[in-house]
């Protein structure tokens, strides 16, 4: 698909088939994301990729009960690793660009699998500490998006966009 082909068909899907991700692509998703422009290239972010079921079913409860997450075969969890950012960036590097760093990457991941004909929805809300305590994440690694993948078993219409005039501020 041509860029702007993914970017206008992307959809926030919650019913997810049963059929499997292939390996294959969700190879090409997790390469997408470490495409992932970061600052001073430092990379402080990490991707935990969750297949079992049980996890997925923890992941969703810690989501405040979206349970789409555990019906999609595939959770990517996106984590933010500042300690990575602190020596050149300090305190900013920490609070701020290792959540950038993390989101850009699930933005990539999230354009990678409308590209290759599967579903997405970026998922933020979430408890934390549920999340870390689900997968068991290291101390200093902090959950900041998920993404359920899976292929699609519902086809939305396009949400309304806030008119450009309105959006953008000419200075």
């Amino acid at each position: 698909m041509e860029l702007t082909d993914v970017l206008k068909s992307r959809r926030s899907i919650r019913a997810f088939t049963g059929r499997q991700v292939e390996q294959e692509k969700l190879q090409r998703v997790l390469e997408a994301a470490s495409c992932a422009p970061s600052a001073g290239n430092l990379q402080a972010f990490e991707i935990y990729v969750v297949t079992d079921r049980s996890q997925r079913l923890a992941l969703a409860k810690a989501a405040l009960g979206q349970e789409f997450l555990a019906s999609a075969p595939v959770a990517l969890v996106f984590c933010a690793s500042p300690a990575r950012n602190v020596g050149r960036y300090g305190e900013r590097g920490k609070r701020l660009y290792a959540l950038q760093d993390a989101t850009i990457a699930c933005t990539y991941a999230m354009l990678a699998v409308t590209d290759l004909g599967l579903a997405t929805v970026w998922v933020g809300a979430f408890n934390d500490d549920a999340v870390s305590s689900a997968l068991r994440l290291p101390e200093g690694i902090h959950p900041v998006a998920m993404l359920p993948i899976g292929y699609a078993a519902e086809q939305p219409e396009a949400t309304p966009r806030r008119p450009l005039d309105d959006l953008v501020h000419s200075l």
